[in-house]
């Protein structure tokens, strides 16, 4: 995986170098970035680590409510993006993010799990700020819902030429892999040489930088931020839900061992009712 990666990498750098083909328009994305109320610390500085991760990015203020998401197509006009990375926050403790098309869709809803910041990993790994990093993604994205959220991946998250942030560097490398229908985020730094053998011949290898989070795709619409439904995710279950499950059983378990209680206490009682009085009780003797 890393050799077709950085083999990507130089593919890029070369065509980099060669300049802008005649007759191919560059490329304008820019990429609207807010949460809404109730995010979390943790939340805060992944979108913080994403935001220095990607300079065509460009924030705004939270949003108030959480039922008219379609304001968010005219944020995005105000600010000229074509892309929005909208995080919703859930009893303070759930993550969703939402990737949607601006202003004609399509749109994807994700849920965030297991998600660690740099501050959280600190990786050896390094890169610098406002540089371009390289979307890969491994061979598993097949099919037509994975082809959509490829490249709508691919728009939000490679930087445009044409950024005004933008150093001209490809250091770094964004990776989208597959498994177990979830999507894994890693970014790795791109070492040209051994730092052990500086001097010696050009040896390229990845180092992990960070973040890194998985996304499970729940919906796929096709308007932004709505409309009818492409694509939907019957096998995920909703945190809220899970946690109910867990309360249930914990309560059925301490139903069970109460019960268990009342049975023995009732069977001691019975066993002492039955029990003839001993002809030398103390009440008998000292009567």
């Amino acid at each position: 995986m890393s050799k077709a990666v950085l083999a990507a990498a130089e593919k890029t750098k070369s065509k980099d170098k060669a300049g802008p083909s005649e007759g191919v328009k560059p490329r304008k994305d820019k990429v609207l970035m807010l949460s809404s109320r109730g995010v979390t610390q943790r939340m805060r500085h992944l979108m913080r680590d994403l935001e220095a991760l990607l300079p065509h990015v460009k924030r705004d203020s939270k949003l108030d409510t959480k039922s008219s998401l379609h304001l968010l197509n005219e944020l995005a006009d105000l600010h000229s993006c074509s892309n929005t990375l909208y995080f919703e926050a859930r009893r303070h403790e759930d993550l969703y993010l939402w990737l949607s098309r601006s202003p004609n869709g399509p749109s994807v809803k994700c849920h965030v799990q297991n998600l660690h910041t740099m501050d959280e990993l600190k990786m050896t790994g390094n890169c610098l700020k406002g540089s371009r990093g390289l979307v890969c993604f491994d061979g598993s994205w097949e099919g037509e819902h994975w082809s959509l959220m490829k490249e709508m991946f691919t728009h939000a998250f490679s930087v445009p030429k044409t950024s005004r942030k933008l150093k001209p560097f490809i250091d770094h490398i964004l990776l989208f892999s597959l498994l177990d229908n979830k999507i894994w985020f890693r970014n790795y730094q791109i070492i040209e040489k051994d730092p052990l053998t500086p001097s010696g011949p050009p040896q390229s290898s990845l180092v992990e930088i960070g973040p890194r989070f998985v996304l499970t795709p729940i919906k796929i619409f096709e308007g932004s931020f709505g409309g009818p439904t492409l694509f939907s995710n019957s096998e995920f279950i909703t945190p809220a839900a899970m946690r109910a499950s867990v309360k249930r059983i914990a309560g059925e378990k301490y139903r069970v061992r109460k019960e268990g209680e009342k049975d023995r206490e009732e069977r001691r009682k019975r066993v002492r009712e039955d029990v003839e009085e001993d002809e030398l009780a103390r009440k008998k003797v000292f009567a």
